[in-house]
């Protein structure tokens, strides 16, 4: 099992095709509020492109990152209604999504596309958040990690050893979001166990001891404890419930509930 003391949990809220610019950055405001007391956590935001620069703004001075939800891997060109890393790192984000199961759904991305994103992402200073997960056939017929393990060796192919710290990866069980469902946190820590198994593997066993694999799929602050009590469980990627800043802010602070029932 690795040591859980040597990574800081990340939380971040992708908040999807929602938000005005003013509703954004009204929700930015109480977010940066309400967690600003989550002293043990890194908290992000992933507005839409529309808003990332008025919350950027909104967000100057806080310790709240900000986070592109997807990018092109191309710097510039003719790719109408994308947007490229050095676009995202101007407007200030640190981190960016890569692989989100609603992307590649939508056939934005496939595995090859995933490893030139993150390629883009590193080359331009931000930190790739990268999503990996299977599909619920591929749950039921015993293939999870099979699908997660050849998701995570496209993706890091790009990637040199002395550059894995900016790696974020996520686990997103493709059944578990926005359906309700939620992988158990047993089932949630066999995964991130593999992933890190893998990461150690190509990496080493310092740098992938330091990497934060976040959870994602329906997390709530009913179930963000049980899932962060796992060893390698680092933070949630989190959807619907970002939406709300008073619950946003309650899975950010999942530290001081854990704590307590120490």
């Amino acid at each position: 099992m690795s040591e859980r003391l040597e990574r800081r949990p990340l939380i971040c809220g992708n908040w999807k095709m929602h938000c005005t610019v003013a509703e954004a950055t009204a929700l930015a405001a109480d977010v940066r509020r309400l967690v600003a007391s989550a002293r043990q956590v890194d908290v992000a935001v992933a507005p839409p492109f529309t808003a990332l620069h008025p919350v950027a703004r909104r967000l100057e001075g806080s310790s709240v990152a900000l986070a592109g939800q997807a990018l092109h891997p191309a710097e510039q060109g003719a790719h109408t209604g994308e947007i490229s890393a050095p676009m995202l790192a101007e407007v200030g984000c640190r981190h960016v999504i890569i692989g989100h199961s609603e992307r590649r759904a939508a056939g934005a991305v496939d595995d090859a596309a995933v490893a030139a994103r993150v390629r883009a992402a590193l080359d331009a200073g931000l930190s790739p958040i990268v999503c990996v997960g299977e599909q619920l056939a591929e749950r039921d017929a015993g293939r999870a990690l099979e699908r997660v393990g050849a998701q995570m060796r496209a993706a890091l192919a790009p990637v040199a050893a002395d550059e894995a710290e900016a790696l974020v990866l996520a686990y997103e069980p493709v059944w578990a979001i926005g359906t309700g469902r939620t992988a158990t946190p047993e089932q949630a820590q066999e995964v991130h166990a593999f992933i890190r198994g893998l990461l150690r593997d190509q990496f080493g066993a310092a740098p992938s001891g330091g990497l934060r694999i976040l959870y994602g799929g329906s997390v709530k602050p009913g179930n963000m404890v049980a899932l962060m009590a796992q060893n390698d469980v680092d933070g949630a990627l989190v959807g619907g419930a970002s939406l709300n800043a008073e619950s946003f802010a309650r899975i950010a602070r999942f530290q001081s509930e854990l704590e307590n029932q120490g």
